[in-house]
């Protein structure tokens, strides 16, 4: 019989099971902290293909606590697909028309120049152009007025606009990630920009804190609470700090994820006595059973166009990954790599299905395409857990084990570039990023 505490949980092997339950803390302020404190970043790895691009240090960007050109620059590494330029010497601005004959001469394919102004109210009036290089032409700029506190989200804007233009797919540089830390015998909730930075806990508890889910839109979050002396299932407002119980049954309840549209939730209940997908309605009522099975099925997560539920089930000795129907019914199996296949994660663009399979003993991120079924192993690391998409489809976020600390890292579609996010101090798990903002 498969360990139910360790598989609903989604920890590896290395984790280990969670200790007992008493009250929670009270939900906090969203104090800001400072991200240096709790990520470094580090970029490897070569792509395949690349935009060389460049970008000059905003002018009066020294009045501002942030660098928005350097923010610009990591974020674009970071996704894989872009190769910084060391810029040509000479002050710049979105108003310049720059001689770009020594931009091209240099490798470059596009320029960022802009401004941050401070205003009269305090705020600063962050402003941006974009050149295409190559082609001569100025595609254009915005401006963005912006608190302090809002100078990395304007950054982070900019990419996007810049991704956007020379990819023609959104970027995701201004989206969220959320996870979960243990440090000593406390568990917090963070919430933080897609780079790791401006980390805000959003719930802190001395019991465990798991399985973070985000709603559509990213309004919301649901995840699992130990502190009733047993899993329940809350969503949380993210502006608010305010929550809601959404499952609290007889047993177990762990794993929710949202349908789509936001109007039902999956998770894993164990009304039945052993745990079994059900569905629910946002808004309460009687959960709905969708496996009728002697296993323990979890980990449900719906597919892009809700059509389908991936979910683990043991059914057939060991743990491996299946698909449904949205409405229940029977099941086919998916994962074939390795004995042991869990955490199921469906790309946004239905494409791909990212999991964590256990080969010769080493827990290892793996990316199938689905029309064809052909897996890839992206890392060669032992430890991985938690895989989630970035809501392009073009990332992949996923909690591991790195020089004996737990870390995030994130990885192109071909495995080519990491980035590695980790933690000052304590444990770093569950990542799941958040969908683009409506």
């Amino acid at each position: 019989m498969l360990d139910l505490t360790r598989f609903d949980l989604r920890l590896s092997a290395q984790r280990r099971t969670v200790l007992g339950a008493m009250a929670a803390l009270p939900l906090l302020a969203w104090p800001l902290r400072d991200a240096r404190a709790q990520f470094r970043v580090e970029v490897s790895g070569v792509g395949l293909t690349q935009f060389p691009f460049s970008a000059v240090s905003f002018r009066g960007n020294d009045a501002a606590s942030q660098d928005i050109a350097a923010i610009v620059r990591a974020d674009l590494e970071r996704s894989g697909q872009f190769r910084f330029v060391a810029p040509v010497r000479g002050g710049l601005d979105e108003t310049s028309r720059p001689e770009l004959a020594p931009w091209r001469d240099k490798g470059a394919d596009s320029l960022l120049t802009g401004s941050v102004t401070r205003l009269a109210d305090g705020r600063f009036d962050v402003r941006f152009r974009l050149w295409d290089v190559v082609r001569g032409q100025d595609l254009g700029g915005l401006s963005y007025p912006v608190s302090a506190q809002e100078l990395r989200l304007a950054a982070h804007r900019i990419a996007d606009h810049m991704y956007e233009k020379i990819t023609g797919e959104k970027g995701v540089f201004s989206t969220r990630i959320a996870y979960v830390t243990k440090v000593g015998p406390r568990y917090n909730l963070w919430v933080a920009d897609a780079d790791g930075e401006n980390a805000r806990a959003a719930l802190t508890s001395p019991e465990p804190i798991i399985s973070p889910s985000w709603a559509p839109g990213g309004s919301q979050l649901a995840y699992v609470s130990f502190e009733a002396r047993k899993p329940v299932i809350y969503a949380h407002d993210v502006a608010s700090g305010k929550r809601r119980l959404l499952a609290n049954f007889k047993g177990s309840n762990s794993a929710p994820a949202w349908s789509p549209d936001g109007r039902q939730l999956v998770a894993t209940l164990s009304l039945s006595g052993n745990a079994q997908v059900y569905a629910m309605d946002v808004n309460g009522g009687q959960p709905r059973r969708l496996t009728q099975t002697a296993s323990i099925d979890t980990e449900p997560v719906f597919s892009a166009d809700g059509k389908s539920i991936y979910f683990v089930s043991d059914r057939g000795g060991s743990p491996q990954i299946y698909r449904m129907g949205a409405q229940g019914g029977n099941a086919e199996r998916v994962s074939f790599a390795g004995n042991y296949s869990i955490s199921p994660a469906p790309s946004p663009d239905g494409r791909w299905l990212a999991f964590i399979s256990r080969v010769n003993g080493a827990f290892r991120l793996h990316l199938m395409e689905l029309a064809s079924g052909t897996v890839t192993a992206l890392t060669d690391s032992a430890a991985d857990e938690s895989p989630s998409f970035a809501p392009n489809s073009r990332m992949i976020i996923y909690a591991t084990r790195d020089k004996g600390q737990e870390a995030l890292m994130t990885t192109s579609l071909d495995g080519r570039i990491k980035t590695r996010l980790a933690g000052a101090q304590g444990d770093i798990r569950e990542p799941e990023w958040g969908p683009f903002l409506r």
